[in-house]
């Protein structure tokens, strides 16, 4: 399969937010503003390029009775220097995602994509998976962050992109903001995507 159609593979057909519907816990919990959307994207997707690399290299020596624990070690290494990273260099967006860093290790998108892709591919392949799941993750929560932040506070980035005399709607930065933006995305893209059909 060629990398560009695994890498759109990613991005589009099977976004793990708007197509799987995998890793919700840090969708719904981080995406009150972009910065935070991108932050966490770009820090799972830095964990699914390494770890699907590590996976398919040493899938010829993992014996099948340890191969989800070998990933989820293999995943928390890539995770540890993320957080390590962050904290160096980004030290209020790692305070901002908080425990969701460390969970990365768990989330669903990381083992899965081990599972289903990168014990069954090339390194190469398997890079690109990793590039385009990490991507449409990336995509998915900050197009989530920027609506309900500038729905919720009239701000995009920081910067306040809505006149003084905006009333925000509060709702869309607490809990049940994130839940009614992913319904409405996913119904929406539902739609779209039925036309098309």
């Amino acid at each position: 399969m060629k990398k560009s159609k695994i890498i759109l593979n990613g991005i589009i057909t099977e976004n793990p937010t708007f197509r799987l519907v995998l890793g919700m816990c840090p969708t719904l919990a981080v995406t009150t503003a972009a910065i935070n959307g991108v932050g966490m994207g770009l820090a799972t997707a830095f964990v699914l390029i390494c770890s699907n690399l590590v996976i398919s290299l040493l899938k010829d020596y993992i014996p099948s009775q340890v191969r989800i624990p070998s990933f989820i070690v293999v995943a928390a290494t890539f995770v540890t220097i993320t957080g390590m990273l962050m904290e160096a260099y980004v030290p209020t967006l790692f305070n901002s995602l908080g425990i969701f860093i460390p969970l990365i290790v768990v989330n669903c998108i990381i083992l899965g994509r081990a599972e289903s892709f990168a014990s069954k591919s090339t390194p190469m392949d398997a890079v690109a998976d990793g590039l385009g799941m990490g991507l449409g993750f990336t995509i998915s929560l900050t197009l989530l962050g920027i609506i309900r932040a500038v729905l919720g506070s009239g701000t995009i980035f920081g910067a306040r992109l809505m006149p003084q005399a905006f009333n925000p709607a509060v709702i869309m930065i607490l809990p049940p903001g994130a839940f009614i933006t992913l319904g409405l995305l996913l119904g929406l893209l539902n739609k779209l995507t039925a036309k098309a059909r």
